[in-house]
């Protein structure tokens, strides 16, 4: 047993502009990560596993309709959702994945399905609903997953010819991104819409979950970096765990979660330094707009971002005063 543990959460990072948050909308978001942050800090304090501890903050963020997860999913191109998650066990680097669900109320549950109950790692559609079913896990018809909010998101991104990182604003700027996009019709100002969660438990253990609803318009069965172990997610007890949230695209190639961690396990960097290098020094300049939340081993907590916010909250062992920010 240890006496540190700490839990740090986010909800999605990006071209957050104040002047289009009202108070009400940000006094919302801010109980939405402290409530989150508050269930699975409990399972901290009692001795509880970090893999429960991140799968519950997750799951109260994908229940949370503000947030691109679970029920406030964005919509495909086709009108529908498709829902990507995963999970990892610093202690034993087991790990689940999940993507392209429809029907799972909780896609991070699927996900722990796929690593507690298979032999596998990563699953899709339709195998990773019928196997949430096969177990017993809650789904939910299409009605439960429609926001009136998302779905005029879609509308705009249909009518611009553009696909969408969650909340986009109108286009309102020539400005292009440091690297031509992955994508030459989105829309270069653009939030970030992923969950995720990290935590250090009692016994000295790691974990991390993510959890995203994709891009708004989004065609092609597009999967991003939050399923992808090494790149939106990873947890290893000898060095951090980390869940990112940003353009996909870019976390993908710069294998960013594990760079992290390698940093640390070669070269001997702090959590802090590391995930400065990868945020700040091999992302931002190639466009890789976004951020991560990140506790090592000794349960320091780093949550770094390059956007202009990223919603995120932590509360630690040390510091017992929970911490819920989405500006500078």
């Amino acid at each position: 047993m240890t006496t540190s543990f700490a839990l740090a959460l986010h909800g999605g990072a990006g071209t957050i502009s104040p002047q289009s948050m009202t108070p009400e909308k940000e006094q919302a978001y801010r109980e939405a990560l402290g409530e989150a942050l508050a269930i699975g800090y409990a399972v901290l304090q009692r001795g509880g596993s970090a893999l429960d501890a991140v799968e519950l903050a997750v799951r109260s963020l994908e229940d949370c309709p503000l947030f691109n997860a679970g029920r406030g999913a964005v919509f495909t191109h086709e009108g529908h959702h498709e829902m990507d998650a995963a999970l990892m066990d610093g202690r034993t680097r087991a790990a689940g994945a999940v993507t392209g669900v429809r029907t799972v109320q909780n896609p991070i549950r699927a996900a722990r399905l796929v690593m507690e109950k298979t032999e596998h790692v990563l699953l899709g559609y339709p195998g990773a609903d019928e196997l949430a079913r096969q177990h017993g896990l809650p789904t939910q018809p299409a009605e439960y997953f429609f926001t009136q909010h998302r779905y005029e998101q879609l509308q705009e991104a249909l009518a611009e010819g553009r696909m969408r990182l969650d909340h986009s604003e109108a286009l309102t700027t020539d400005a292009p991104l440091a690297e031509p996009s992955a994508f030459p019709n989105e829309d270069p100002k653009k939030k970030m819409g992923t969950v995720g969660a990290v935590a250090l438990d009692l016994h000295g253990n790691l974990a991390a979950a993510t959890s995203t609803g994709g891009m708004t318009n989004k065609q092609h069965s597009r999967i991003g970096d939050s399923p992808i172990i090494g790149a939106g997610t990873f947890a290893d007890n000898r060095t951090c765990a980390i869940s990112c949230t940003g353009h996909g695209e870019f976390f993908l190639r710069a294998v960013v979660a594990y760079d992290i961690s390698c940093l640390i396990e070669y070269r001997g960097l702090s959590l802090a330094e590391a995930c400065r290098v990868v945020v700040h020094d091999k992302l931002a300049p190639i466009g890789g707009e976004g951020g991560l939340v990140a506790v090592d081993a000794a349960g320091n907590v780093a949550l770094p971002f390059n956007s202009e916010g990223m919603y995120r909250a932590y509360q630690t062992s040390a510091n017992a005063a929970p911490f819920v920010a989405i500006y500078q």
